[in-house]
């Protein structure tokens, strides 16, 4: 096989149901840690923005699934649940605090958080693109996930400077003023 998308419908569906799986996969990984980091930022000033990107992310798996459905791919639910445990498993790390929760997690889970987005931008991205030979992807709803993917990136890098400076002194302006790259 060449690689050429066929005139209508993607080239590789087999694979492009593959890449959808890892993506909604991922999409349970990330609710599962805004879940939690939303009880850890519960009365501060992430709240509320944690609370409407988990929101935001529920509606972007829920389209990720539709338009899997769409295009009559299977949900593979092992990925999901593999997902879903290994974020459990990522609470345990060696962070300086056995048994409290550190003040590094903070600065750790958004910068997770900001790379996540990213890459879910990514996809969002690969789904646009295939969106132009494939008629029963949302062209429309891709463009504004990866808009919204923006935002979320913006707002989360920015809290993540916030959380570096806090706890370890510095300007997090000094290298928002310097990032031309975002």
């Amino acid at each position: 096989m060449t690689g050429t998308p066929s005139p209508v419908g993607v080239g590789h569906p087999d694979l492009l149901a593959v890449y959808c799986n890892d993506h909604v996969a991922a999409a349970t990984g990330g609710i599962e840690l805004v879940a939690r980091m939303i009880g850890a930022h519960r009365g501060t000033r992430y709240e509320a923005e944690l609370r409407q990107l988990l929101g935001e992310l529920r509606e972007e798996k829920a389209a990720l699934s539709s338009t899997m459905a769409a295009l009559e791919f299977p949900v593979r639910q092992y990925k999901q649940a593999a997902a879903w445990v290994a974020e459990k498993a990522s609470r345990v790390k060696l962070n300086g605090s056995l048994l409290s929760r550190s003040p590094l997690s903070s600065l750790v889970e958004f910068e997770f958080l900001a790379s996540a987005v990213r890459g879910k931008r990514s996809g969002f991205e690969t789904m646009r693109i295939a969106a132009d030979v494939e008629p029963r992807i949302d062209a429309a709803l891709f463009d504004r996930l990866i808009e919204q993917a923006n935002r979320q990136y913006e707002w989360a890098t920015d809290a993540r400077r916030e959380i570096a400076a806090e706890l370890f002194g510095g300007d997090a302006g000094s290298v928002a003023d310097a990032d031309t790259s975002a």
